[in-house]
């Protein structure tokens, strides 16, 4: 799979020549056509109709592109083979120091069908089988709809591959996957939703392809062939480009060779390479008959989802009366049916120029005071007036009130208000390390039924009997035979991975990552042993945590520690503000990965984890 991409590489390579000047001398001598030496034979021996043909370079210095009508290669020898009886033209060129010399093209008669050749499972689900032919779709149809996959488009690594081979599809060290949904990279990685037209593979008389590109006025209706390398997994085509839309059309050198990352009768993921900060673009599709029998699932009405045991939560937070304030980072922002926040400010400075930054000074005093023991509630408002009354919940976490929710300003002429109904729903709840609730989300749905004004509410602890806290901390089991050490990432440095999406963790931590739902500050003690008696690293070296949560904000690192070899030491890491669940949690030890001559010698074990 290694060699697959240098060929993509090297075919970028030989389009940069064809684009360069006949005369320019620097390239050195460009060979006369008549100084070429290769060779097409047919071998009988294989196929008495001459269908195995073997295409062998002899030219020296050279680098040989064959067009055989079916495909592309540049391989010095290969050995090709056509299904169907035909007469096939083959074109041999070759990149010289001066530049791409052509020879005279070479027409062959292929006098007997092999289906041999073609009736491999893959070929099958591409094409529909011998005499047939299937039609696909890009997976997003002109209102943003994609049936199968999440999304048109994933990004993968360059040593990506076939998906069922390899170790889980990586056949290198580039190994990577992004699969995101079209919102997530509408506009900058793909284009919007759009009909992007349709791409057929035949197996009726030969392997024919037809697409017929929508979107892109410079494509058209195309009419080529292809070839499929069921072996490599690999997808060649000529005279045809697969459908796609534009925005790495000018990142893209070579949008005719291609890696099949997946194929099953429905479904399909092409791959090519993007030049322009290297990674493989894998565009989906789905078949024509998949998507019109597909039927969407019936999900019933938009609403929010609410934890398990979520009555608990409120009820364990307002045993005694407890007082929420509004977030002074975060006061409000606007929520789906689902109770996602639509815009997801985390901060201040989030907050557009035509809404206005959030003024504490403001809002900061309102306050709302609920007690479970006798569902009474007390309002605050900024003017200073009180109202007073009692309140009601059901179970979908729909908060009812006896009396006039206030109504005031948060940020210019957004305002805290309750909907028609005087209802405030529950959108969102988070808690902390004890289980008690850290903030929740109160929205008010608008008239038209289709968004909420979202309120971020937090409880102030230090103004009420309720809510738990206390400086003791909470402790955070791990499981030591989980945890993953070394040079992780080949800088040099002793990395002990507690938790990363990003790494080998994300599917078997070593702890439960509920635990990390909401903290202000956290500490970690490990034990090193090994390092100095047998691995040779006797020097200082700074360590310090490393930490990210949910939405990395916050993230960063810890005051750094000095370690000396073997020993137990203590990493912490205190941001300063709430941090809410976890992506990223290492320690570090800077250069010691360097020093040590056995890292297999090394050995590391997590004391304790306690978060405050």
């Amino acid at each position: 799979m290694k060699r697959i991409f240098k060929i993509f590489m090297l075919i970028g390579v030989l389009v940069s020549f064809a684009s360069c000047s006949e005369d320019d001398h620097e390239l050195g001598r460009k060979l006369d056509p008549s100084e070429l030496n290769f060779s097409v034979v047919q071998d009988y021996s294989i196929d008495a109709g001459g269908n195995t043909v073997i295409l062998r370079n002899n030219t020296p210095e050279t680098v040989p592109v064959w067009d055989y009508e079916t495909g592309i290669s540049n391989r010095a020898i290969d050995t090709i083979h056509y299904a169907f009886a035909g007469d096939y033209t083959i074109q041999f060129s070759a990149v010289t120091d001066g530049g791409i010399v052509e020879a005279e093209p070479i027409v062959i008669s292929v006098t007997e069908d092999n289906l041999n050749y073609v009736n491999d499972p893959l070929w099958t689900m591409l094409s529909g089988g011998v005499g047939n032919s299937k039609t696909w779709l890009l997976d997003v149809d002109a209102e943003g709809v994609s049936k199968y996959f999440v999304g048109p488009m994933f990004f993968y690594g360059t040593d990506n591959g076939w998906l069922e081979g390899g170790e889980g599809g990586c056949y290198g060290d580039d190994c990577w996957n992004w699969s995101p949904d079209l919102n997530s990279i509408q506009g900058w990685g793909f284009s919007g939703p759009a009909d992007f037209g349709e791409m057929t593979f035949s197996l009726e008389g030969g392997p024919y392809m037809t697409v017929n590109h929508l979107t892109l006025p410079q494509y058209g209706e195309q009419s080529g062939t292809y070839y499929l390398d069921k072996d490599n997994h690999t997808l060649t085509t000529s005279n045809a480009t697969i459908l796609h839309d534009a925005v790495y059309e000018e990142c893209v050198s070579n949008w005719n060779s291609l890696v099949i990352l997946s194929l099953t009768e429905d479904t399909m993921q092409l791959g090519v390479i993007r030049d322009c900060d290297p990674a493989m673009l894998s565009f989906n599709f789905i078949s024509q008959e998949y998507s019109d029998n597909w039927v969407p699932e019936e999900t019933g009405p938009e609403e929010p989802t609410l934890p398990d045991g979520w009555e608990d939560i409120i009820s364990q937070i307002t045993t005694t009366a407890i007082e929420w304030k509004l977030s002074e980072s975060n006061p409000l922002d606007w929520a789906g049916l689902n109770g996602s926040m639509l815009n997801g400010w985390q901060t201040p400075e989030d907050y557009p120029d035509w809404l206005g930054t959030p003024d504490p000074e403001v809002y900061g005093d309102f306050s709302m005071i609920m007690d479970s023991q006798d569902n009474s509630v007390i309002f605050l408002t900024p003017d200073g007036s009180v109202t007073e009354g009692t309140y009601s919940i059901n179970g979908s976490g729909i908060y009812s009130f006896s009396v006039g929710v206030p109504t005031f300003t948060v940020i210019n002429w957004a305002s805290f208000s309750a909907d028609a109904n005087n209802q405030l729903r529950i959108l969102d709840i988070s808690t902390d390390a004890s289980g008690n609730i850290s903030d929740m989300w109160l929205g008010a749905i608008n008239a038209e039924g289709t968004e909420y004004m979202a309120y971020h509410l937090v409880p102030n602890v230090g103004n009420s009997s309720g809510g738990g806290g206390g400086n003791e901390g909470t402790d955070v089991p791990f499981d030591n035979s989980k945890l993953v050490y070394g040079d992780l990432e080949g800088n040099g440095n002793l990395r002990l991975e507690l938790y990363n999406e990003f790494g080998s963790t994300f599917n078997d931590p070593g702890l439960n990552t509920a635990d990390l739902a909401s903290f202000e500050s956290v500490e970690v003690t490990f034990t090193l042993s090994g390092i100095t008696l047998n691995a040779g690293a006797v020097g200082s070296y700074n360590a310090s945590m490393y930490y990210a949560d949910s939405d990395w904000n916050p993230n960063g690192n810890g005051s750094a520690i000095t370690v000396n070899g073997d020993g137990t030491y203590t990493v912490s890491y205190d941001p300063g503000t709430l941090v809410e669940g976890v992506i990223v949690f290492v320690i570090d030890v800077a250069g010691m990965a360097t020093d040590i001559t056995d890292l297999e010698a090394v050995s590391a074990t997590v004391e304790s984890i306690t978060v405050y």
